[in-house]
């Protein structure tokens, strides 16, 4: 049974239908579908991220690595072997979710500050390994000649059709991540995120539900790396570093990493200054960063998305005053 408001999910499916079609007519605008291309792929590590942070309670500084592996492992079957793309992408999600696995089973045993260093030392290990490998991963020069996606004969070969494939995915990850919210699994996670000892009392196998997030939020980064290799055909190691790692807490951050939905307003916003609006400050850009997650740790604890839920309070607040 599908558990999602109709209302939310039929309105921002109906901005994303229309969306190509209005940023074609505007002159002003017209570069923004690549950049929604960017703001899905970017969604898609947004989602499990905030699944593990914001409903789990689990840290991870180490995304960037398994977007990473997702796109090289893609890269790499496609252009050395000649494998089909659809075939390279499973495979990437398989090799991603086994490394999130072997990684998370002794990793997530720790707790807080010591967790995210765990995740930050593997994703520092894993863009070294992307530098370094240079007969497989082309080292600092990157990868080139990435081929594109195609199904049946349909060639993805325009920013337009790109941008139908990725907000598909987009959707079918959102739709069931939701879902997962609102099941029996997600009142684990929330359990386990308020209170690891009182929800192993209750009979909830907290090992295992980290273990399943952890993997879960791997592998949509895995798919999200894959889905950005073949759409630039190209990539090299600076696009998975330790700071996109860090933007990535920033769009969680900033959207409310306790609702599945500020994980898209966030890597929506984010992306947007990142390839829009924030270039003009060149190398203060990271101060820019840090002034954000600074004034929304202050003010809006629960980012943009619980900004309603504060309106809210504080009408009920003033009514109950008068």
């Amino acid at each position: 049974m599908l558990r999602i408001g109709k209302l939310p999910i039929g309105v921002f499916a109906g901005f994303i239908i229309i969306f190509p079609w209005v940023a074609g007519k505007v002159p002003a605008i017209e570069n923004y579908t690549d950049i929604m291309v960017f703001v899905g792929i970017y969604c898609l590590i947004t989602i499990g991220l905030g699944l593990l942070m914001g409903y789990a309670g689990q840290i991870s500084v180490g995304q960037a690595a398994f977007y990473g592996i997702g796109a090289y492992v893609s890269a790499i079957l496609t252009t050395r072997y000649g494998l089909n793309p659809w075939f390279c992408m499973f495979i990437a999600v398989l090799v991603t979710g086994g490394i999130a696995f072997l990684i998370g089973a002794p990793s997530l045993k720790l707790k807080g500050h010591y967790l995210a260093m765990a995740t930050l030392a593997f994703g520092i290990i894993i863009f070294i390994i992307f530098n370094e490998e240079a007969q497989w991963t082309g080292g600092p020069d990157g990868m080139a000649d990435i081929p594109g996606l195609s199904i049946f004969g349909f060639d993805f070969d325009s920013i337009e059709k790109y941008f139908y494939l990725v907000w598909s995915f987009v959707f079918v990850i959102l739709i069931f991540t939701i879902n997962v919210i609102q099941s029996d699994a997600g009142r684990a996670l929330r359990a386990i995120h308020t209170s690891e000892a009182a929800a192993n009392s209750m009979g909830v196998n907290v090992s295992k539900f980290k273990i399943m997030v952890f993997v879960y939020s791997a592998i949509l980064a895995s798919l999200a790396g894959s889905l950005y290799a073949h759409y630039l055909n190209f990539i090299n190691p600076s696009t998975f570093d330790l700071f996109f790692s860090i933007k990535l807490l920033i769009m969680i951050a900033l959207g409310g990493m306790y609702n599945i939905w500020g994980a898209v307003i966030g890597a929506g916003l984010i992306t947007f200054l990142s390839y829009e609006w924030l270039h003009y400050f060149e190398e203060f850009e990271v101060i820019v960063y840090g002034a954000i997650l600074l004034l929304v740790t202050i003010f809006l604890p629960h980012g943009l998305a619980g900004v309603p839920g504060m309106l809210k309070k504080l009408f009920v607040r003033q009514k109950s005053n008068e």
